[in-house]
């Protein structure tokens, strides 16, 4: 079981990482989902904008794209490929820390591939909620 974080021609300061797999690896368990590898990959927005164009043919900056690269839908080896652009925007937008956000994103990623969505309302509130209790478990945040 893996979770590697890398950068693509952007610095990211992401503290405490031994602590982050664990609380990741740890919520995929509870969710019932056997983790065997995760690549996090921290990049622009110019750089997400063209894996959304290739492979979700989404001409849209987003904050997150995640893959689901297994064939076992119990067993994750994924990617989740997150813009830094976007997490500091959003953090000045939403008037949070843009460490909260990044967790925030880091764990919405994760929750998408222990199977949760966000295409509906409905979807889109579950999530959130989830996020939530992510950020208050891991950064003590509540919300």
């Amino acid at each position: 079981m893996a979770i590697n974080f890398t950068s693509h021609e952007v610095k990211v300061n992401l503290k405490n990482k031994t602590r982050l797999k664990a609380y990741i690896k740890e919520k995929f368990a509870r969710e019932g989902q056997q983790l065997k590898n995760l690549q996090y990959v921290f990049c622009s927005d110019d750089y997400l904008l063209e894996i959304n164009q290739q492979f979700l043919q989404h001409d849209t900056y987003t904050d997150i794209v995640t893959f689901e690269l297994g064939t076992d839908p119990k067993v994750t080896e994924g990617e989740i490929y997150i813009s830094i652009d976007r997490v500091k925007d959003n953090a000045e937008k939403f008037k949070v820390p843009v460490e909260q956000e990044l967790h925030r994103v880091i764990f919405h990623g994760a929750l998408h591939l222990c199977g949760y969505k966000d295409k509906s309302k409905e979807q889109s509130a579950t999530m959130r909620a989830k996020e939530n209790e992510c950020l208050t478990e891991y950064l003590g945040v509540l919300l």
